[in-house]
């Protein structure tokens, strides 16, 4: 008889579907199953921009690994749509496992891959449920108990009546039962941790909302644009609970514009987009400059121009960022890389944004913004929030010129003063001057906030050993992945430099820089505006480069394969 036991040390499942079979949320509940046993889990989303059709999947992976990232390899897969198996078969090798009923699975497939568990024939008022029985069938494979399933379904259906309920809980039974006939095993070789269980499990979308609230925000305005609507939709769920006020505007010019207003009577103000929403607010972002007025934007980065693939992953914002907005004036961008970054670096963001009374950005992408994965609970000890408005007098002046730049804010009804901001230029009373010379002092005023900014800006995340001779350079996303693929390959010669601050980017990159025989600069674009970015700050000109802008992110195979094969001696 033909051995179908598999033992696997690192577990990779895909649920396929159309839009609308409830690939999300079946993935969500899985990984939640495996997280609630003590494993390491990560869910990556990966999608179409249909509300039906199409072909969409999720990946949950299951690792000793806690730096978990994307992988091309699919060990089991859950077919739900015969339509989207020529998208996923590129991933699939004689080895993965395929769950799946005769009406999914295309001959071709049937014929050349061997590892085949059939789901039951359903009737065809039971069909909506062939998801949850595949869930069931995943939990019978890795020998794991049903009831973590059927908690699972209870709390994702809480809302549904009980009739709903319990046809799922049915359809996962079925499911779970069906491995007898199969005769598939699975050995998991991954260590469960019991510490995880208690671990939170959220979306990096979630964590950067957390992070705002912790940072005293309490006005969103937005135009929705995924990726970057989460932060929306879960800041107004939540209004009632932290006294947040979100309100949902008509265009993105709007919105940057209300918070502005905002901001001006005291609030902790931002607004969330994409880039192509983005692209509406710069005028904002210069009357944010002119009048100093902090505001704190979040851009969900997908690939361009227009509407480009507004469901997929890119890093092709940054110079969008950086260089936004007429005029010359300062600002301030975060690049987190986890579930951590974006929740500290996010709530950070608001004290940055009101000491200086500047813009400040927080840039993620879709692949952190729609990744689950657990982490420790977030320490409010190290959040702070900070209150740079003061009280004014009869003699207050909004634009007073100081040493450092910035001048005392106060905001109108506190105080006795006059709060007079203008976007024509103005003096320190905040009134329009055509006066040249105080056009080049307040330009001056300004601009001199960056010396201090620079000071205070997050420094470089350094991995790997000291003694390297190749340095490995990125920003947001790919933190993770890299890390991960330098924990496998153990190279005393190399190092990674994760930059979640390029701007005003830390002085000592350039230290870490000048001590290699080799930089690697690592980006989800075509044009590496980092390393751009890079030279124009440290003058160091870096000539290697691992460019992906497909909309899909850097796998870890990719990564490993790329970064194996670097030989320091050999140019």
């Amino acid at each position: 008889m033909e051995d179908k036991s598999f033992t696997i040390d690192d577990l990779s499942i895909v649920i396929c579907g159309e839009a609308g079979q409830g690939v999300e949320t079946s993935a969500e509940m899985i990984a939640d199953v495996f997280k609630s046993c003590g494993y390491n889990t990560l869910v990556v989303k990966e999608y179409m921009s249909r509300i039906r059709g199409g072909s969409n999947s999720s990946e949950i992976r299951i690792s000793n690994s806690k730096n978990l990232s994307f992988v091309e390899r699919i060990d089991v897969l859950i077919l739900l749509s015969k339509k989207c198996f020529d998208s996923i078969s590129p991933r699939l090798s004689y080895k993965t496992i395929i769950i799946a009923n005769k009406e999914t699975l295309p001959e071709k497939a049937a014929e050349k891959y061997k590892n085949i568990m059939y789901l039951s024939e359903l009737s065809a008022d039971s069909k909506l449920y062939v998801n949850i029985e595949a869930l069931g069938t995943v939990l019978s494979l890795v020998k794991e108990d049903f009831s973590s399933l059927e908690l699972q379904i209870r709390k994702m259906f809480a809302s549904k009546d009980d009739i709903t309920i319990q046809k799922n809980i049915e359809a996962a039974k079925k499911g779970f039962s069906s491995l007898p006939n199969n005769d598939f095993t699975l050995n998991l070789n991954i260590v469960k941790n019991e510490d995880i269980k208690n671990e939170i499990f959220l979306s990096g979308g979630d964590a950067v909302s957390l992070g705002c609230i912790a940072g005293g925000c309490n006005f969103i305005s937005a135009y929705p644009m995924s990726p970057g609507t989460g932060v929306l939709t879960f800041l107004a769920n939540n209004q009632n609970n932290y006294r947040i006020i979100a309100e949902q505007v008509e265009d993105e010019i709007s919105a940057i514009n209300m918070a502005i207003g905002a901001s001006y009577t005291g609030a902790r103000a931002m607004v969330t987009t994409s880039g192509g929403g983005f692209a509406l607010m710069t005028e904002g972002v210069s009357l944010s400059g002119m009048i100093e007025t902090p505001i704190v934007i979040h851009i969900g980065q997908r690939p361009g121009p227009a509407t480009g693939l507004p469901t997929r992953t890119a890093q092709e914002d940054l110079n969008l960022a950086l260089y936004a907005g007429h005029g010359e004036f300062v600002r301030a961008i975060y690049t987190p890389g986890d579930l951590e970054e974006c929740f500290y670096l996010s709530a950070k963001a608001f004290n940055l944004a009101d000491k200086f009374q500047i813009p400040v950005f927080i840039l993620t992408d879709q692949l952190i913004l729609d990744s689950y994965q657990h982490t420790q609970p977030f320490n409010l000890d190290l959040v702070n929030i900070e209150n740079h408005i003061i009280k004014t007098d009869e003699n207050y002046k909004r634009y007073k010129l100081t040493d450092d730049g910035v001048s005392p804010r106060g905001i109108p009804g506190f105080g006795n003063g006059l709060v007079v901001v203008d976007s024509d230029e103005h003096g320190e009373d905040g009134h329009i001057t055509e006066d040249l010379s105080i056009r080049v002092s307040m330009t001056d005023k300004r601009l001199k906030k960056l010396e201090q900014m620079r000071n205070e800006s997050e420094p470089p995340l350094f991995y790997g050993s000291e003694t390297y001779k190749i340095l490995v350079v990125s920003f947001g996303s790919n933190k993770k992945v890299i890390n991960e693929a330098m924990d496998i390959l153990k190279r005393e010669d190399m190092a990674f430099l994760h930059i979640n601050q390029p701007c005003p980017l830390h002085l000592s990159v350039g230290e870490y820089l000048q001590k290699a025989e080799k930089v690697i600069v690592i980006e989800n674009n075509a044009t590496a505006q980092l390393s751009s970015l890079i030279q124009l700050e440290t003058g160091f000109n870096i000539d290697h480069k691992l460019l992906k802008y497909n909309g899909m992110p850097f796998s870890l195979e990719g990564i490993m394969e790329n970064l194996g094969e670097v030989n320091h001696e050999s140019e």
